[in-house]
């Protein structure tokens, strides 16, 4: 009996296990069987797999092959087990040394001519073999990029199983390896983030200066946010300039960011690390599943939730989506984290991300209230489909009006740009940091109730308003929590060492305002 073994990586939502891939060539009728919980796209691998050895000028063994992936009680899904397979199939059958990839983790699906063509998720698995101890990867050529943003791991980049068994045999590359081009990278399935133009400034958005303080608040401590008001006002206007007050991604966060990009398959070609935070404005017909994550297929994806973690999620006429899609959002919201239960396990997705509601205050959307002509009622119950709970967990909420002929005019002098209010929240990012030291918080936005009121609890005095609001049944516990927040977010950028009364009060009008 002929034995050759290599390794693969099976993802389970952003999280990876090792596989080891076993082959063995013994006496008995000829065949390949597949063992290890394959799923059905893994038991096609058979026919791929023996048109690729065909298509790349080897004899496929006429005997009985047993490929095995351990652990055996673990599920595997999806193709990318493919170029594993062949690897060790052709080590047992003596093509190659059964020992050249045994050391080695091989990512990626085969085509019928011998291709390697590139997978979704790729980044993530070469993080799981690098964190269990693998450092050499082989992967779709296609995908070396987000590849090799790994440290401390040699990347071999390959395009066809022909050129990958020259390599192993230590043989020159074959002549067509060189002039071929790697194909595309597959698309995502879910959501794609939104491109932000790079001339969108904060000064565009004339009056509405509350407003704007508030995004301020929001960009530099992390905060959620409800714009309410009629049609025109300027609630998108001001969404979409979030984005340009928020400092670049840091690099651990930038690659947690990316993984989840590369599993839904939704990085951009030759743009393998995402730098900026993300953007995500669904429409409102989106499915619950399209929020926060799922599928009934052979791979979880990713959701809006997700794809928008360290970073923002738009849902504009916030009114108009489905009322279970909307409380979806409440466990993410609360642990910045997407749990997706199946039968076969729970997947694990990040989702800390921030929220920017917007919301007409009618479904007629009438510009200006006099010529409204929805009833009371209708309002009451256009407004009440944003529950209690959800708008519960909302830090900031605003009630806009338009703008004034007089700030349309004459606003331009006082506001101020995007890179000018970036360095503010840059600064209070900086303060919160330093607080924060020694903590696995990075925002304000992110410490839990019980450290705050522990750790982060304001002075006696500056705690008047707030105890008093407390006392009157205006504000929960909850609400408490998120006033606390806000709190220390509006003192460090005023850079004040702990929140004063200004501060406390300034926040408990930002929380309780725009209540519907």
């Amino acid at each position: 009996m002929t034995l050759a073994r290599t390794r693969s990586v099976s993802l389970v939502g952003v999280d990876g296990f090792v596989v080891d891939v076993e082959a063995a060539i013994t006496s008995g009728v000829p065949g390949l069987h597949l063992v290890g919980l394959p799923d059905t796209a893994l038991s096609e691998a058979r026919d791929r797999v023996r048109a690729a050895i065909f298509n790349s000028g080897e004899d496929w063994p006429n005997r009985h092959v047993t490929v095995s992936l351990f652990p055996a009680s673990m599920p595997k899904k999806g193709a990318t087990f493919d170029l594993a397979i062949a690897i060790a199939l052709l080590g047992a059958a003596e093509v190659i040394p059964p020992r050249s990839g045994a050391e080695m983790v091989l990512i990626g699906e085969l085509g019928l001519d011998g291709r390697i063509r590139p997978a979704q998720g790729v980044l993530p698995a070469v993080l799981a073999a690098a964190n269990r101890g693998y450092r050499t990867v082989v992967v779709p050529r296609a995908n070396a990029e987000e590849a090799e943003l790994v440290p401390d791991t040699k990347v071999v980049p390959a395009n066809t199983l022909r050129g990958l068994l020259c390599l192993l045999r230590d043989e020159p590359p074959p002549f067509e390896e060189d002039e071929e081009a790697p194909p595309a990278p597959p698309k995502g399935f879910g959501l794609r983030q939104q491109d932000i133009s790079p001339d969108l400034d904060l000064a565009d958005v004339r009056g509405q200066a509350e407003a704007r303080r508030a995004l301020e608040i929001s960009a530099a401590g992390g905060h959620h946010l409800f714009f309410a008001g009629p049609p025109g006002c300027g609630k998108t206007m001001l969404a979409e300039r979030l984005p340009t007050l928020m400092p670049p991604l840091e690099p651990e966060v930038a690659l947690e960011v990316t993984t989840i990009h590369s599993i839904a398959g939704t990085l951009r070609p030759g743009q393998p690390l995402i730098t900026q935070p993300p953007f995500y404005a669904p429409h409102h017909t989106a499915s619950r599943a399209s929020m926060v994550g799922g599928g009934s297929g052979r791979v979880l994806q990713p959701g809006a939730v997700s794809l928008a973690h360290r970073g923002i999620l738009f849902l504009d006429e916030a009114p108009e989506f489905i009322a279970g899609t909307l409380d979806a959002l409440r466990q993410p919201l609360e642990e910045g984290e997407v749990r997706i239960s199946r039968i076969e396990g729970i997947a694990y997705f990040p989702a800390r991300f921030t929220l920017v509601l917007a919301a007409n205050p009618c479904p007629c959307a009438a510009a200006k209230q006099i010529d409204c002509a929805c009833a009371p009622g209708v309002r009451r119950k256009y407004a009440s489909r944003l529950s209690g709970p959800l708008l519960d967990r909302i830090d900031l909420k605003l009630e806009l009006t338009p703008a004034s002929r007089a700030e349309l005019r004459y606003d331009l002098e006082f506001a101020e740009s995007s890179k000018v209010v970036a360095e503010r929240v840059m600064l209070a990012r900086e303060r919160t940091m330093r607080r924060l030291a020694g903590t696995p918080w990075r925002s304000n936005s992110e410490v839990p109730g019980p450290e705050l009121r522990r750790r982060f609890t304001p002075p006696q005095d500056a705690m008047h308003g707030a105890d008093e609001a407390l006392h009157r049944g205006t504000l929960s516990a909850r609400g408490l929590d998120r006033v606390l927040r806000v709190a220390w977010t509006i003192a460090d950028l005023a850079g004040h060492d702990e929140p004063g009364p200004d501060d406390v009060g300034g926040a408990l009008t930002l929380w309780s305002a725009g209540r519907q």
